[in-house]
């Protein structure tokens, strides 16, 4: 992974954060994660445990990290981005109960590829194109 950019909004951090899960099972690990994180949430207050507390950052970031090291082989954006990191783990969530999450990851990858394709420098294989020429001035007596 290289180093993101900073962020000023999380709008900003999505199409980064999505590009750090465009594995799907990454992304079905996060699932899991975040749904024994918080069905650990609900038991710990529903039971009145909250000791029970301590294990939900553990269920979450446990399969999240396992997805991340072992599976994309990317470091996890909570390293740096802890916060916004957590509104994308719940975004995602979801995003893939609704069923839209892979769609998403379609669309960013491809806004990602677009902009690369348009920045990247013209393949020595590519044909040279001319710039067109510019006109002309015209001069007294002559039709352009």
């Amino acid at each position: 992974m290289s180093d993101a950019p900073p962020f000023e909004t999380f709008e900003e951090f999505w199409p980064y954060y999505v590009q750090e899960h465009a594995n799907k099972t990454n992304r079905r690990l996060h699932f899991v994660g975040t749904s024994l994180a918080l069905g650990t949430v609900a038991y710990a207050l529903l039971r009145g445990k909250p000791m029970a507390l301590l294990a939900a950052p553990l269920a979450g970031y446990g399969f999240a990290w396992v997805g991340h090291f072992l599976i994309e082989k990317n470091r996890p954006a909570t390293f740096k981005y802890p916060l916004w990191s957590l509104g994308g783990d719940f975004t995602m969530f979801a995003k893939m109960l609704a069923g839209t999450m892979d769609e998403e990851v379609r669309r960013v990858m491809e806004v990602k590829s677009k902009a690369s394709a348009a920045n990247a420098p013209p393949s020595p294989d590519a044909p040279a194109t001319k710039a067109p020429s510019a006109p002309r001035p015209s001069s007294p007596g002559r039709l352009n």
